[in-house]
């Protein structure tokens, strides 16, 4: 049982999955980084500073009744809320993150894939190995002189 495990294990694509998560936990700062100091702060202005993170709606008023000034007044009255603006920035902050990853990493590495692909040589077309019985249609070796599965002679 043990030796199946470590088949297991050692099988190429677990590795290179295992791989795949770590570099991917490694990575998402970096694109994290990207959206929110470089890419998000231009968004924001050509928004006109529009703070989506505000945007709620009391469903029922909390210890203190208000209005409450901003999202986090408003949850430190414990008000229940839906706070729709923070869903919105987080399907903006996704929108970018794949924007940012496709342009930045998925694009650049397909044309890198594809100019490596282009200077290879093509290979050379092989010979036929099999060829088909006129009898049964089934495939068989290019050198049988009888079929083995309907048993007819080949000419």
């Amino acid at each position: 049982m043990l030796k199946d495990f470590k088949a297991f294990i050692m099988r190429g694509n677990v590795i290179d999955m295992a791989v795949g998560i770590i570099i991917g936990a490694a990575f998402g700062p970096i694109i994290n980084s990207l959206v929110k100091d470089v890419i998000m702060p231009p968004i924001g202005l050509l928004l006109g500073n529009v703070d989506f993170a505000n945007l709620f709606v009391v469903l029922q008023p909390g210890n203190t009744h208000g209005p409450y000034a901003s999202l986090a007044a408003a949850q430190t009255a414990g008000a229940v809320s839906i706070n729709y603006g923070v869903f919105i920035n987080t399907i903006i902050n996704f929108i970018v993150v794949a924007a940012a990853v496709f342009f930045f990493v998925v694009r650049p590495i397909g044309k890198m894939n594809a100019r490596q692909k282009a200077a290879q040589p093509a290979a050379a077309p092989t010979a036929p190995t099999t060829k088909e019985c006129p009898y049964c249609y089934s495939q068989i070796s290019i050198k049988a002189t009888r079929c083995p599965n309907c048993t007819s002679e080949l000419k």
